[in-house]
């Protein structure tokens, strides 16, 4: 008999995805531009690096609260001392405040229906805590984030069944994928609780419609289920069209005056917009009070320190900041993205071109294949990791249905740093498909520019690749 519980043996946590592996090959031989020049670079990590500087120059501005002071006093002990868990009302209105802005200030949020959690990752666990028991489903739309099955299957014993969606609409939302995934669910003897869907999509970096949100909230009428909207991404989206939060569209539909407006549910972050994940400032919005009085006490077993509301709060209530925060940091976005797609234009790679949002871009290489099969997207995915030194995540590992997608990530390095992986994805192009005598190009990019771009590639010179062979 074990002295461990079912729990801490079993393998379900998902640590063994690709997606994470591909971290800890990063992780044995790091890139650094000067100690290790021939490493990883780290292409799999969604990580907003791009505004520190404005984070740090506000930082130096204000040093009374970086230094936890109010009015030139400490206030050191009041927050080294035991917080109620419902969180400093100051930090939750300037957060609610903060969400309205990103928004366009076209939908507001009641800070007493807000919960505070340790990250978007305690955030969406705690609502399958309140909304689901173990063994009950909830619909999640393909590609996903690899990390839900560990943030929402792991430790609650809930369900994902896959929305399967297709590069043939650009992986939108469909009715018929919706009551195939329900109906698929059923034939499991799932019950189905509801669906979630990140809005801007998580690896996709497209924004939602208001036609696919007016979808949804009608499926979930009409099923008598929830719908969480992850919208951690919410303040990335640097080309149009821009956001469209579910809470704008149930408002426009006045669902507010019937019982759906209880069942959909929030989950906001400060990780990806501020790009603070170690902070670990997570949120969760519901107009259900028996939600909002369950999370809360759930959250209790993972609390956002004190010190890091309080200098939170006095950042976020600076409307100056926060105005050109959100726009210098859109600007950057959409210049780092620039950069990589040109970048992936220039090796004869395409990409979705929907991508508007987010910080990386799914990227189409089923042209390098072999075969149409998972087993050649990862040794795909090997040769690029360990030969060419970049860590990207494959689509496999978000569940997508069509071998040969990728998500590359451009916001967590310096341009520098990504123009190299630029080079060195290109290189391996070359080499790999003049290797196969081209015979694995059976996806040729879609536009003539593109494919006008491929042709330039191959006919690079043979010293450029000597060069690169001699990394």
């Amino acid at each position: 008999m074990s002295l461990l519980s079912r729990k801490a043996i079993c393998n379900t946590h998902g640590q063994d995805s690709s997606y994470f592996l591909g971290w800890q090959e990063y992780e044995k031989n790091p890139f650094d531009e000067v100690q290790n020049p021939n490493g990883i670079i780290q292409m799999g990590l969604a990580e907003n690096q791009l505004s520190f500087d404005l984070l740090e120059s506000w930082l130096a501005n204000n040093p009374d609260v970086a230094g936890f002071k109010r009015d030139g006093n400490s206030i050191f002990r009041e927050l080294a001392l035991f917080q109620d868990y419902h969180g400093l009302p100051s930090f939750k209105k300037a957060l609610v405040e903060f969400m309205a802005e990103i928004r366009g200030n076209r939908v507001t949020f009641d800070p007493s229906r807000i919960v505070l959690t340790a990250g978007a990752t305690s955030a969406n666990e705690t609502l399958m805590f309140c909304l689901a028991e173990a063994g009950e489903a909830f619909l999640l739309p393909t590609p996903y984030y690899p990390g839900f099955d560990r943030d929402l299957k792991w430790r609650t014993g809930a369900e994902i069944v896959p929305i399967h969606c297709t590069s043939s609409n650009g992986f939108r939302i469909t009715a018929s994928a919706l009551e195939e995934a329900y109906q698929e669910a059923e034939k499991r003897n799932l019950r189905v609780k509801g669906v979630l869907v990140t809005n801007p999509s998580n690896p996709l970096g497209t924004t939602m419609t208001r036609s696919e949100l007016n979808l949804l909230i009608k499926f979930i009428t009409a099923k008598n289920i929830h719908l969480i909207s992850d919208e951690i991404y919410s303040g990335t989206v640097f080309n149009s069209p821009g956001f469209v939060s579910v809470m704008e569209v149930l408002k426009d539909g006045d669902y507010d005056k019937t019982e759906v407006w209880n069942r959909v549910h929030i989950v906001y972050s400060l990780s990806k917009d501020l790009g603070l994940p170690g902070f670990r400032v997570g949120a969760i919005y519901s107009n259900d009070d028996m939600v909002v009085a369950a999370a809360t006490k759930m959250s209790s077993f993972g609390l956002v320190s004190s010190q890091t509301q309080y200098l939170l709060s006095a950042l976020l209530s600076d409307k100056k900041f926060t105005k050109n925060y959100i726009s210098e940091n859109q600007k950057r976005l959409r210049k780092r993205q620039r950069m990589l797609v040109m970048g992936l234009g220039k090796a004869g790679i395409s990409w979705l071109e929907s991508n508007n949002a987010g910080l990386f871009c799914w990227v189409d290489m089923r042209h390098l294949l072999h075969s149409n099969t998972f087993e050649e997207e990862m040794e795909l995915w090997k040769k690029i990791v360990y030969d060419v030194g970049l860590n990207i995540s494959p689509g496999s590992s978000c569940h997508c249905t069509e071998p040969g997608w990728f998500r590359v990530c451009f916001a967590n390095m310096s341009e520098a740093t990504l123009n190299l992986a630029m080079q060195r994805l290109k290189n391996f192009v070359v080499e790999y498909s003049t290797a196969n005598g081209h015979k694995r190009l059976h996806h040729s990019p879609k536009n003539s520019k593109k494919k006008s771009l491929t042709q330039w590639v191959f006919r690079l010179s043979s010293r450029d690749r000597d060069r690169e062979s001699d990394r």
